[in-house]
Formats: structure tokens, sequence, C-alpha cells
């Protein structure tokens, strides 16, 4: 199985047994299915809402139909087979989220670029076709990454890639917004309590029923993986509700060479695996009262954070309200936003 399977199933299964051990007689069932290229898995705590779930899987797949630039038909296969040469209509969903995307390139000076897609397809990370390639093939792809090259018309509905070659790859931030779009159809159904897991791009909603007291409820408690030891031994745990959490780290896919680790988190600047001092980072967000938007935005800055780098990270992060992060270091220091403090234990 290639690492990054094998990552996204242990990831569900660290994820849901944590928050769900000791619920006693309000246990929820758990629905889960293969989609986005991950485990994605819902678990609500009623029974009887079966209807929820079916709404639910729903729209994962139909978002999955969307996004998925490796499923031939999807929308995003189709943008990029008319790379330039025409621009794509294009569905509501892809308007908001590349245009989330390219708020995030701007912002970041492209550290972050849904025009990625080039690096991704020549480096082959998490799949059969996995290998290092040469520096003119890093150079040529390179010269395709560029996300001020693409022309998002949202009042005509369409997106178009200025250049042949050019290949959308919405990775690291589309499963945020399923998950989003997923919490909106469990808070309109009345749900007291629900954890949505897409493949580590976690949200809870509500609390969790306490362990031996029916009827009461505490705050959902979520593990963060440590990145150097096995899956399901963590570095922390953080007590969350109404939240999403979002980890990027240079252990969920990799393949190794000759004693070199080469993860999945390419960076715009030199076109290989991002060199930096973090291992991981995890961002974690409230969510919002009103509107959605917080997994989708943590999922992209989570990517954006590991490819500053610890400081850049630092003063990006900044700049979002709301929003707390873990840094793993490589050296194995762990570094704590001061709006976490209190809520993330050792």
């Amino acid at each position: 199985m290639p690492n990054y399977l094998r990552a996204a199933v242990m990831i569900g299964v660290f994820a849901a047994a944590l928050s769900f051990f000791g619920c006693g007689k309000e246990a929820a069932e758990e629905h889960a299915e293969f989609l986005f290229g991950t485990v994605c898995s819902v678990r609500i705590q009623q029974r009887g809402k079966d209807h929820v779930y079916r709404r639910v899987f729903d729209r994962l797949r139909e978002l999955d139909g969307i996004f998925n630039v490796n499923k031939q038909g999807s929308v995003l296969s189709e943008i990029n087979d008319k790379a330039g040469k025409r621009p794509v209509g294009v569905p509501d969903e892809v308007i908001k989220v590349l245009g989330r995307a390219l708020f995030f390139a701007e912002l970041s000076d492209g550290a972050f670029d849904p025009t990625i897609g080039p690096l991704v397809k020549l480096w082959g990370i998490g799949s059969e076709a996995e290998r290092v390639p040469g520096r003119e093939e890093i150079e040529r792809a390179l010269s395709l990454v560029n996300w001020r090259d693409v022309v998002l018309d949202s009042g005509n509905g369409t997106v178009f890639l200025k250049k042949e070659g050019m290949l959308l790859d919405l990775g690291g931030i589309a499963k945020g917004y399923a998950a989003d779009e997923a919490l909106e159809i469990i808070r309109d159904a009345g749900v007291k309590g629900a954890l949505i897991d897409l493949g580590g791009n976690i949200v809870v909603y509500g609390r969790k029923a306490a362990d031996g007291a029916p009827g009461k409820r505490q705050p959902w408690k979520i593990g963060i993986q440590d990145p150097r030891k096995e899956r399901g031994e963590f570095i922390g745990v953080i007590d969350m509700e109404d939240g999403t959490l979002v980890t990027s780290g240079d252990y969920e896919r990799f393949f190794e060479r000759d004693g070199r680790r080469y993860h999945h988190i390419l960076s715009t600047k030199t076109g290989r695996p991002a060199e930096n001092e973090i291992s991981s980072v995890t961002v974690v967000r409230d969510l919002a009262r009103e509107g959605g938007g917080a997994s989708m935005d943590a999922d992209a800055l989570s990517t954006t954070l590991f490819a500053l780098g610890y400081a850049g990270a630092s003063s990006f992060i900044s700049r979002f309200d709301g929003v707390g992060a873990v840094f793993v270091l490589k050296n194995g220091e762990i570094r704590v936003t001061p709006s976490l403090a209190g809520r993330f234990v050792y």
C-alpha cells in the first residue's frame, strides 16, 4: 500500500478512536468512504441519523467529482485539459474555492500556489510513479507554476489557465471546503455533536458525551501526531468544541531514496520538497457562528505555514484572528501560539 493511503487510513482510525473513546450509551455509528484520495469518515452522536449520513456523503461524492484532479471527467481535469486553449465553465464551488486559493497565493507571495500541479505530477509522491526528477525537469515544471496566470472570471463563471501544460491542483484547500460543507448539513439537521475526519482534516461540532455521565457533555480531545513516531503516538492533546484542526507534515506522504526523505509539500521556489526547520504544523481554528470557510482556511494555512518555515509562519499567522498553531520542529522542539495556551496539553 502506498504511503499516502496507509497514512490516510491510520489518521482516520486514530482521530475517531481518540475522540469517541468512552462515549457510553450515546456512542455513534461511523460512516466512511474513500474520496479525495483518502478515507473520509463522519460520526454523529445521535442514533437514527442515517438520512444525515446520506446527505453528507452525497455532497462529498459530488465535490470529489469536481475537485479530484486525478479523476477523469472532474471539473479540475477539464480545466487542466483546456489550459492555454480556452476558458472552461465551472460551478460555483470552483469559483469559491479557487478564489480563496488565489487569495492565499497572493498573501503568501506564492508560497501557497494552486498551479503547483506540474510539480506534483513530476514528483508523483504517494503514487506508483514517485521518483526524484532531474534539475532540468524541475525547471520546466516551475516555469508553469504561477498563480498570476490563472484567469478567474466570477461574472461569467469560467476559469482559464494561460499556458498550455499548466495544471491546477487544489489538494491543499479542497478537503477543507468539503469539511465545511459537511458541517453545514450536520448543523442544519440539528445534530448535538459530530466529528468529521477527511483524511486528517478534522472538524468537531458541539460537545461529546461525557465519559460515564450520560446527558452531560465535554470538549472533544484530539491528539496531535508525533511526526517521528508510530501512528497513534502523539505529542499532546488539544481540547476542542466547535472547531477545526488540520495538520501538514513531512511524514504524511513521502518516499525515501538513498537514505533521504522526499515529502509531498513542494516549494514553489525550488521545485523540490520544502526544506526548513518544521516537521509538522497543526492549525486550529474556531468555527464561525454564522457562515463557513473555517476548515477551508485552516487547510490552506497549514500548507502555507509549513512552506514558509517557522519565522515566516509566525509572522503570517498573526494576520488571522481566532487561529492558533502547534509547530513541531525537526530538533524535537514544540512551539505553540499564545492563543492555544491552556487548551493544548503536552
